[in-house]
């Protein structure tokens, strides 16, 4: 699971000051007049390539729309798409007194648990893995989180286990990591200091006792068989391997915030106390790009899905006033800004789906999905 040092940002970005504004247009007259000069021997630098839709970039990557209005009445609210036409999520009942954890295909509908509304329950934490689902469950007033599993093939679900720990979620696809058989997830020590030791907890796919391994410091999961400490503690950026044992360090020039993966960081560059500007870099420090300008945000908490896409969020005009934001799409296969929607509420990621939602002046709320594995 990727450890991210920010928190995830709102597709809105905050107005930029005048003074900000005119230290940015000295640097671009500077920058411009620098290009006009050149440098003898030099040769001039291609442009950058231009930016397209989505559906003329990826003309066969499999979409699909999502009205979110139930035929019973209430809202659909995905919480992870299998494919572009398959969701799973959370609505109310009709009565409004339950929450029901719904499998939405197409027109078909299939309820897969329902619970009183009463006790907030959250569900979270989704990953699949085959046939089966995973996901967690929580309530108002509780401090148990519960990991629960449903077959997506038929039967109701089912309590996998309730013994989680002081368990640890961030908010993105490697919340729980199914591997190995086992399904794993992170956990604060019982005892001592959380930022000197995190439990890697599991349990089998198909339930029975949970294992608790220990390792020393303050590590969240990511892809596996990998764990990432962000130094926020330690003081050391670092990737582990859990197969091997061994540490990789996560080179930072101190002068941004990084979130990594094993294959890739985004680092938001600071300039002064605000993002100047968003790279990707590998964790050791090579291959840095140049993606966005300080405008921009990172739409998802995950950085580069798939190892290829990063989920963007540009304000615009608008943005102030509707709480949209234009949502692109940076491809590092091809070094390209994909535009995928002019004005979007949300954005979410898991497993190489992106989706997000738009509304209509009418207040219809419309879910897209865009499978970025068939791209």
């Amino acid at each position: 699971m990727t450890m991210t040092t920010e928190r995830p940002a709102p597709p809105a970005a905050p107005p930029r000051g005048r003074a900000l504004t005119a230290i940015a247009l000295a640097v671009a007259l500077a920058a411009g007049a620098f290009l006009l000069i050149g440098t003898p021997g030099t040769p001039t630098p291609a442009p950058p390539p231009t930016r397209a839709s989505a559906t003329v970039a990826w003309p066969g990557a499999a979409r699909a729309d999502l009205p979110a209005g139930l035929p019973d009445g209430p809202l659909f609210n995905p919480s992870i798409f299998l494919d572009a036409t398959t969701a799973v999520g959370t609505a109310p009942t009709p009565s409004g007194d339950q929450a029901r954890l719904l499998l939405r295909s197409g027109s078909e509908i299939r309820e897969l648990r329902r619970v009183p509304l009463d006790g907030n329950p959250q569900f979270e934490a989704f990953t699949v893995s085959g046939d089966q689902l995973f996901w967690t469950e929580s309530t108002a007033g509780s401090t148990t989180v519960k990991i629960w599993t449903a077959n997506l093939s038929g039967n109701t679900a089912r309590l996998l286990t309730a013994d989680t720990g002081n368990a640890v979620f961030y908010g993105n696809q490697y919340d729980l990591v199914v591997a190995q058989g086992r399904v794993h997830w992170t956990a604060a020590p019982a005892k001592g200091d959380s930022t000197k030791e995190t439990e890697i907890r599991s349990v089998a796919v198909t339930g029975g006792p949970v294992r608790v391994k220990l390792e020393p410091g303050q590590w969240s999961l990511s892809a596996w068989p990998w764990l990432v400490d962000d130094g926020s503690a330690s003081g050391t950026p670092r990737l582990r391997n859990m197969t091997t044992t061994r540490d990789s360090p996560i080179v930072s020039n101190g002068t941004e915030q990084l979130t990594c993966g094993p294959v890739w960081c985004r680092a938001m560059v600071l300039g002064g106390d605000v993002v100047a500007r968003i790279d990707l870099v590998r964790p050791d420090g090579t291959d840095r790009r140049r993606i966005a300008g300080g405008a921009a945000q990172s739409a998802i908490t995950d950085v580069a899905v798939l190892d290829r896409f990063e989920i963007l969020a540009e304000p615009t005009s608008e943005t102030d006033m509707t709480g949209t934001a234009a949502l692109v799409v940076y491809d590092v296969a091809t070094g390209r800004t994909i535009d995928v929607a002019p004005a979007a509420d949300g954005a979410f990621s898991r497993a190489g789906m992106l989706w997000w939602s738009t509304t209509t002046g009418s207040e219809e709320i419309t879910w897209h999905s865009l499978d970025l594995r068939t791209v």
